[in-house]
């Protein structure tokens, strides 16, 4: 018998109804998961940890991550539809930043939550 399955079929009315007041809506739920599933790209991580620090354009990003412009150029449309990343146009260039203060919060909380697994 599995040791992380109860043994016994009871249910804790209160629990789940106090779980249940605290659900967001499955529209909230299905947008947090899509952030995050495009966080869980290695590539698309590291350019959102590279925009904690400055604004960057595409080159800046592809000389950084070694590729190309058209790859990350491809990554920053995916996180800018997703409103992850904001971009800026300056003459011929555009240079994108972190949507708002918040995500940058979403990057640090993960990197002290995996600081604090070693």
């Amino acid at each position: 018998m599995n040791q992380y399955i109860c043994q016994e079929n009871l249910i804790h009315e209160d629990r789940v109804l106090a779980a249940q007041k605290k659900m967001p809506a499955q529209q909230t739920v299905t947008r947090i998961a899509a952030a995050y599933k495009l966080l869980g790209d290695p590539t698309r991580l590291r350019i959102m940890l590279a925009l904690t620090t400055t604004e960057m354009c595409v080159c800046d990003l592809a000389s950084l991550l070694e590729s190309t412009p058209s790859a990350i150029s491809h990554q920053l449309r995916l996180l800018r539809t997703a409103r992850l990343v904001q971009a800026r146009k300056d003459g011929k260039m555009v240079y994108y930043r972190l949507e708002e203060n918040s995500v940058q919060k979403i990057l640090y909380e993960g990197l002290r939550y995996i600081d604090n697994e070693q």
